[in-house]
């Protein structure tokens, strides 16, 4: 895992000069598309701070990276110079952070990990319905009761059955039988083919599941299936912190993984990132996209080459070292809350490899949750658990304080009893 980290200037010239590559609205070389530069009685595209910032002046340029440009197809000429950055963004989140052999995965930057595990779903259903006859009704989505509720949104849009699989309170892992009478009920339905969603990391606690074991009963049934992983969260995170991840593609049964860039990456909401291994776009491929060169294999369509352009700036700020020691960063942060709360007595999920901390929530006064903006698992009824995330604004004074708060409410109670 190792990717260079640029200087400011470095990153500078980059996207300049990727910018001057695009064709350019301002010289008039472009008249047969539906699209402009910002307005400029709002956008001033000669602002003197625009040179020290590429993504502002990216934005302004506007370019439109509809399609798939990791294909071997031809993409929009227009817009060569950003798309070379997107490819290049492509490359080191697969094959740098998710371990995937050289040119052998294929992605876009979708409006996030929403759209991206929609993307995988789609796909794997016309892959499903084109290479086995499947129809609708035959193809179940496998996935665990603290999946992201993206999974239920795709299975309602494309039709498809969801199969729930309950966790085991203790560990939040699938709980395999539970799996086990999933498949008998759905060989009963008429179920055949199987698109099975595995967390790195869920979105309430932070749990990670574990593939061999579920791929091991799909197997033992002789089911046909695709397995997606559901990085959102943990995707730039989990691979950093626990180097023996197995949760890539150098495992031979992971065909896609979705990713967030606008959690841990702390890039602007509509950045995300889909990663499939290269064989299965042409799936979800839009024959009627006739005036599109290369044609759109996406969900979102038209989307801003400024987010790809964004992302990549992130990732050669750093550079994977200074990433590593980021990421380490927040997981000591996280420990410092675990370690008080074993202190006080109160229970709590946590996996060590992440900066999630689900606390049960008969330990949490509610005002105290409201003050400080936890996150509840439910806000329909009493909730069971509030959420700690540990971002990069979460500070020890902060979290310091919460505890501290923490610690005298239960003295309190502890001196009344």
């Amino acid at each position: 895992m190792y990717w260079k980290a640029l200087n400011r200037k470095e990153i500078n010239q980059n996207v300049e000069y990727a910018l001057q590559q695009n064709a350019s609205y301002a010289k008039g070389e472009v008249i047969g598309t539906p699209a402009t530069y910002l307005d400029q009685k709002e956008f001033y595209p000669d602002a003197s701070f625009l040179d020290d910032a590429p993504f502002l002046k990216s934005l302004i340029a506007n370019p439109n990276h509809i399609g798939c440009h990791t294909l071997d197809h031809q993409s929009s000429p227009i817009f060569k110079g950003t798309q070379a950055i997107e490819k290049e963004l492509i490359e080191i989140c697969a094959e740098e952070i998710f371990k995937a052999p050289r040119n052998e995965v294929d992605g876009y930057v979708a409006t996030g990990g929403t759209e991206a595990n929609l993307e995988a779903m789609w796909i794997y259903r016309n892959y499903f319905m084109r290479e086995y006859g499947a129809k609708a009704d035959q193809i179940g989505v496998l996935f665990s009761e603290d999946t992201h509720y993206s999974i239920t949104k795709g299975c309602d849009l494309l039709q498809l059955n969801p199969l729930f699989v309950t966790v085991n309170p203790e560990d939040r892992s699938m709980n395999l039988n539970c799996l086990k009478a999933n498949l008998k009920d759905a060989a009963k339905l008429g179920i055949k083919y199987f698109i099975v969603v595995l967390n790195v990391s869920t979105t309430m606690f932070g749990s990670v599941d574990e593939i061999d074991p579920v791929v091991k009963i799909l197997d033992q049934n002789q089911a046909v299936f695709k397995v997606h992983l559901d990085a959102a969260f943990g995707g730039f995170i989990y691979p950093f912190t626990n180097p023996e991840s197995r949760h890539n593609f150098e495992h031979p049964r992971i065909s896609s993984i979705s990713i967030d860039a606008h959690k841990m990456l702390q890039t602007p909401y509509g950045t995300g990132l889909f990663l499939i291994r290269k064989g299965y776009m042409h799936y979800v491929a839009n024959e009627f996209a006739q005036y599109v060169p290369g044609l759109d294999y996406t969900l979102c369509g038209s989307r801003s080459g400024a987010n790809a352009i964004v992302i990549w700036m992130l990732l050669k700020n750093y550079g994977s070292e200074g990433w590593v020691k980021k990421m380490k960063e927040l997981i000591n942060r996280t420990d410092f809350v675990c370690e008080r709360l074993n202190e006080l007595g109160v229970e709590y999920f946590r996996n060590p490899h992440l900066n999630i901390v689900a606390i049960k929530a008969n330990a949490i006064p509610s005002e105290l949750a409201k003050k400080y903006e936890l996150v509840a698992d439910t806000y329909q009824h009493m909730p069971s658990w509030w959420k700690i995330v540990v971002m990069d604004h979460v500070s020890y004074e902060i979290l310091e304080a919460f505890l501290n708060e923490l610690e005298a409410i239960k003295t309190a109670k502890a001196n009344v009893a």
